[in-house]
Parts: C-alpha cells; sequence; structure tokens
C-alpha cells in the first residue's frame, strides 16, 4: 500500500512525518514536488537508519519557495496531473505532498488531486496552534466531501488535548501518532518514533 502525506498548511510537519513513516514501512520515499532548496528529500535521506528504503527523485524540482503554479510559471513550466507517475518499484511508497490540501499545481488542478489521481490513501498531519482546530476540521470537510480517503491522523507539536478531542471527535479518524514539538532530529529519534507509530498502525 502507497500512502500520501498531506497537511492543513505548510511548515506543519509533513516532511518529519514521512520519514518516520518510511523508515516504520521501510518504505521508499517520493515527493512529487519540491518549490525551493534544501530539498526534502535531502532531508528525509539523512534521517533514514535502514537500508531498504530509496528516495526517488522529484518529478518537478522548482528553484524558488512558492506555490507550486507560481514557482513553475517563473521557469517557464507548467505542472499538469499526468506528469504524475509512480516510481518503478516493489516496494511501499510514501508520497510526500506539497504545502496543504489545496496548494496550487496549475490553474485547475491542486496538491491533493495527485493523490487522487494515484488512487493513494490520505495521512493527515495537522500541527496544533492557534487556530488548528478551524484549519483541521475544513481539511477534513474537503476530504470527507469529495470521498478521498484516509488511513488516519498525526498530531504534530505541543499537546492540546481540547484542541485533539475535539477534531478527534468531528473526524471519526484515527490518530496514528502523537508528536511532541521536538527540539532534535535525527536517525535515533526518527526510528524512536517509528516504533511508535507500528504500535498503533495494525491497531
Amino acid at each position: 500500500m502507497n500512502y500520501f502525506v498531506t497537511a492543513i498548511g505548510t511548515d506543519s510537519g509533513k516532511t518529519l512525518v514521512s520519514s518516520i513513516l518510511v523508515e516504520a514501512l521501510k518504505a521508499d520515499y517520493w515527493k512529487p514536488v519540491q518549490a525551493g532548496m534544501p530539498t526534502d528529500s535531502d532531508s528525509v535521506r539523512g534521517w533514514l537508519s535502514n537500508e531498504h528504503s530509496v528516495v526517488h527523485p522529484e518529478t518537478h524540482l522548482l528553484k524558488i519557495p512558492a506555490s507550486p503554479h507560481a514557482a513553475a510559471k517563473y521557469e517557464h513550466l507548467s505542472i499538469v496531473l499526468d506528469d504524475f507517475v509512480l516510481p518503478e518499484t516493489d516496494n511501499e511508497v510514501v508520497i510526500e505532498g506539497a504545502g496543504g490540501l489545496l496548494v496550487p499545481l496549475n490553474d485547475e488542478d491542486f496538491v491533493i488531486d495527485i493523490a487522487v489521481a494515484l488512487q493513494v490513501p490520505v495521512i493527515l498531519v495537522a500541527n496544533l496552534y492557534l487556530g488548528s482546530i478551524n484549519h483541521t476540521l475544513l481539511t477534513i470537510d474537503y476530504l470527507k466531501r469529495n470521498n478521498i480517503e484516509v488511513k488516519g491522523l498525526v498530531f504534530n507539536g505541543e499537546s492540546n488535548p481540547e484542541s485533539e478531542r475535539i477534531i478527534e471527535q468531528h473526524s471519526g479518524y484515527k490518530v496514528l501518532l502523537r508528536l511532541p514539538k521536538l527540539g532534535l532530529v535525527n536517525k535515533e529519534v526518527i526510528q524512536y518514533w517509528a516504533d511508535e507509530l507500528m504500535m498503533n498502525w495494525y491497531e
């Protein structure tokens, strides 16, 4: 099974969660669209301990840190959904989106449309901050209204039990992991949380 890691916004922790997921499943990693440097692929590559996972090259590697549709326009490029073909591998693939669900790829398509086109279930990362309940429930509403399959939810950041409770109640999604605010991220930290993730994965 392949999985698409998306989030309620930019800098929500998708790369961190993707790394944990890749390490837990010994899966491959693929970032279809990267806008700006350094790349998320480089971060994931540096955090993995296992020798089985492969980090596949980006389909679109754009120079400026902006929405993909704007970054592509700057380089006189166009992005279309047909560009995105799963890497050839016998392994599972963890696919990391760019920004939140409705970050535009072009004038018609959004990042979440990659998951829909590839028929891949979603793992939603929700970071916790003032206002995140609204942003998370709006994201969940979009996923549900569009019948997009969701494997589960990852909370990222300093725990807020009331925020987490109300989001769980209204989403009905399984919580796969509750990540605290991490001051340090390295191979050992990723491995620790990969083990924690696997404790919830098959429940």
